[in-house]
C-alpha cells in the first residue's frame, strides 16, 4: 500500500520538474490550478492535500486533452455520488485503490470509466518493515542520475536537472456538497502487488498471513504518463495495461522520526545506518548527506560533531536572487556523486 509520501519541491520547481512535450512536440510546463493551496511537505498522509497532474480537458472541455495542468487535491477519493453533507462521513478508506478491483468497486469504476485519471507526484513514498524492535521505515523513489545532480539549477535553465519525481497512477473525482458550495477534488493512488525489491520490506507481515505486499502503480517515463493522462485519445481498456509493478526503484532506511505525521522536516527522508543510535557514522549510505551538511555548516556556532544534524527550514528552498536552491534530496545525492540508495539483494 501507500500510506505516506513526501513532496518537498517548491511550487515553481515542481512545475519545471513536470515539463513535457505536447501533441505538437512543443516543450511545455503544466500550468498550476490553485497554486496557492499547495504546501511542500516531507510527510504527507491521507486526508492531506498533494499535487497531481491531469489533462486540462477535465477543467475546460475545448482544451487539447494532451495539455496538462497541476492541481492540489485532497488524498482520499470522495465519489461524486456521495450524498451526505460531510465527506469525512465516508465509511470506507479510499486513499489507495487496488488495481484488480478498480473496475468493479463503485467508488472508482465511475470515475475511471469517465477518464478521471491523474498522476500523483512525490519525491518518494515511505514503507515500514515489521521488526522485533518495532517498525523500520524506508524511503522509496526513482534512481537519480549523477549528471543531473552535479550543478545548481539556474532560474533560466529550460530543462529540469533536479530531483526526478516519482509519478504514481491515480484516480480522481470531484464532489459537490449537496447544499452547494465549493467543489472538492480528491484522489486515490492505485496499488499493485509489490515488486521483488520492495516486497522484502513487507516480508514478515506477508509470511504471517497479514495480506499481500503492495506498492503504488508507478508510471515510468513520459510515454506512460502521456497515455495515462490523455483520456480522450487513450481509452480506459488501453490505459489500465500501464498498471503494473516496476523494478526501477531504489530505497534507503530512514529515522523513525517520520512515524509521527506531525514531523515535517528533511530529517524524514535523510538516510540512516541501521543499528546506529545517536551517532551517525560515515557509511556509503549516508556520507553524501553528512558531507553536504558539514560543508554547508562550517563556521556555524550551533554545529556539534557526531550529533544528528538539527534540520530547520533554512535547508528547504532558501531563496536566492540568482539561483533556486536544489532540494535537500538532490543535494545529498549529488554533492559527491555517491548514491545513498541501494536495491535489496535477494
Amino acid at each position: 500500500m501507500c500510506g505516506r509520501t513526501a513532496c518537498s519541491l517548491a511550487a515553481d520547481n515542481l512545475r519545471r520538474a513536470c515539463a513535457y512535450r505536447d501533441r505538437r512536440g512543443q516543450r511545455r510546463q503544466p500550468e498550476w490550478v490553485r497554486q496557492e493551496r499547495y504546501q511542500p511537505s516531507y510527510n504527507k498522509g491521507p486526508q492531506s492535500s498533494g499535487p497531481v497532474l491531469l489533462s486540462r480537458r477535465h477543467l475546460r472541455q475545448d482544451a487539447d486533452s494532451s495539455e496538462r495542468v497541476l492541481m492540489d487535491m485532497r488524498w482520499g477519493l470522495v465519489p461524486s455520488w456521495f450524498k451526505q453533507d460531510n465527506p469525512s462521513k465516508l465509511q470506507f478508506n479510499t486513499s489507495n485503490c487496488r488495481s484488480d478491483t478498480m473496475l468493479s468497486k463503485s467508488s472508482y469504476k465511475g470515475a475511471l470509466l469517465k477518464g478521471k485519471r491523474c498522476v500523483v507526484l512525490a519525491d518518494g513514498f515511505y514503507e515500514w518493515q515489521q521488526q522485533s524492535g518495532g517498525k523500520q521505515p524506508y524511503f522509496i523513489y526513482f534512481p537519480q542520475t549523477k549528471d543531473a545532480m552535479d550543478k545548481e539549477m539556474e532560474e533560466g535553465d529550460e530543462e529540469w536537472k533536479g530531483w526526478r519525481l516519482l509519478t504514481m497512477a491515480g484516480i480522481f473525482d470531484c464532489w459537490e456538497p449537496p447544499g452547494g458550495g465549493e467543489m472538492l477534488y480528491t484522489y486515490s493512488i492505485i496499488t499493485v502487488d509489490a515488486s521483488k525489491d520492495v516486497s522484502f520490506i513487507h516480508h514478515r507481515q506477508v509470511r504471517a498471513g497479514k495480506g499481500v505486499a503492495e506498492m503504488p502503480a508507478i508510471l515510468d517515463g513520459d510515454e506512460a504518463i502521456r497515455k495515462w493522462l490523455d483520456f480522450a485519445e487513450v481509452p480506459t481498456q488501453e490505459a489500465v495495461k500501464l498498471i503494473q509493478p516496476t523494478e526501477n526503484i531504489v530505497f534507503h532506511p530512514v529515522s523513525t522520526f517520520v512515524n509521527n505525521i506531525r514531523n515535517n522536516t528533511p530529517e524524514c527522508v535523510a538516510p540512516i545506518e541501521l543499528g546506529a543510535k545517536k551517532e551517525v557514522k560515515a557509511t556509503p549510505s549516508n556520507k553524501v548527506i553528512l558531507g553536504w551538511l558539514k560543508s554547508s555548516h562550517e563556521g556555524s556556532p550551533q554545529k556539534k560533531e557526531n550529533d544528528l544534524p538539527k534540520w530547520t527550514s533554512q535547508f528547504i528552498h532558501s531563496p536566492s536572487p540568482k539561483k533556486t536552491s536544489a532540494s535537500v534530496l538532490q543535494q545529498w545525492l549529488g554533492k559527491q556523486g555517491q548514491p545513498a540508495a541501494k536495491k535489496h539483494k535477494a
